[in-house]
């Protein structure tokens, strides 16, 4: 059970309110979606079951709330739910997944005077040692109450813990695929649902993409055959909002950090290629905060105004 706070509460030069977190599709107006909400715990709220409750990864609520215990989470502690994304650097078609950020991006098509939309949903990726693939492939069927046949690499990794695994694991509770699952042209990829809900967020596939059974159920209806998906590595995304420049940083993936190891100038290069056009002003303390906490949070760092527009004034 998960009360929430009926106050409006401004925390490091965020709006938080309550109420709002539930909400999975925003308006596409800018490079930034959602919002960040601040709620408060009963004494048997866990990390999990609030990130379950609220269409959260995890690891993103850890990073988010690194001082709550996530087991014990005790009475009327403020958890901050981190539902605010600065938008990958992809196109705005189709589904877009940031392998890094653990997170899934589905933009439909909007039909004539609809307005664009997009919808954000939390997913678990591949081990360090089962990575998930980058790139541009398709969604190229669908299948409810999908079989599972484990591949003879899975089986013989089971086998070595002593656990035996049936050459097909049939529909069913017990089925690791879930009800629902999506075939990409990467062979053997899948994006799918999960028998243990509380390890969306979390580095524990052997490559797929898992969603929350409540979440894969919209996918499958929302998301076409023939639908173009990008897997992309941005653990660092920037954007601008309102005048504002927003920059979100993820830890990178383990096997990536060596690539990654000068983060500073990396989001230096970053913002220089997104803000060309742009008169640019930036708290250089928030953005050191912001590329070394790494928390997910998006942050603003300063403001940002098209270059003919300052001209003008």
């Amino acid at each position: 059970m998960i009360r929430k706070s009926s106050a409006l509460v401004l925390l490091a030069g965020y709006l938080f309110q309550a109420g709002l977190a539930e909400a999975r599709t925003f308006a596409l107006t800018g490079d930034v979606v959602g919002e960040l909400v601040l709620i408060s715990t009963v004494r048997k709220d866990t990390i999990a079951d609030i990130a379950r409750t609220y269409s959260q990864g995890y690891r993103e609520m850890r990073m988010a709330n690194p001082d709550v215990d996530p087991w014990l989470t005790g009475e009327d502690t403020e958890v901050i739910i981190p539902s605010l994304y600065v938008l990958p650097s992809a196109p705005r078609e189709g589904v877009v997944i940031n392998v890094p950020e653990m997170r899934m991006y589905y933009f439909p098509k909007a039909g004539k005077g609809e307005r664009p939309l997009v919808a954000s949903y939390p997913i678990s990726i591949g081990r360090q040692d089962w990575s998930t693939p980058k790139g541009t492939t398709k969604v190229v069927s669908k299948v409810k109450d999908p079989s599972w046949t484990p591949p003879a690499s899975i089986r013989k990794e089971h086998a070595a813990e002593g656990d035996i695994l049936p050459a097909v694991v049939p529909p069913g509770p017990q089925n690791p695929l879930g009800a629902f699952a999506l075939r990409l042209g990467f062979d053997g990829y899948l994006i799918h649902g999960t028998d243990k809900p509380y390890g969306i967020g979390m580095r524990v596939t052997h490559g797929c993409m898992r969603l929350y059974p409540q979440d894969i159920e919209r996918v499958f209806h929302s998301v076409p055959v023939g639908t173009t998906v990008r897997l992309v590595n941005e653990p660092f995304k920037v954007g601008l909002s309102h005048g504002r420049v927003m920059l979100e940083v993820h830890p990178p993936l383990e096997e990536d950090l060596k690539r990654f190891e000068d983060r500073f100038t990396q989001v230096m290069t970053m913002l220089t290629a997104r803000f060309r056009q742009h008169e640019v002003l930036l708290d250089w303390e928030s953005v050191r905060a912001a590329i070394y906490r790494a928390d997910g949070v998006p942050r603003d760092i300063g403001s940002a105004y098209p270059k003919s527009a300052v001209a003008a004034q």
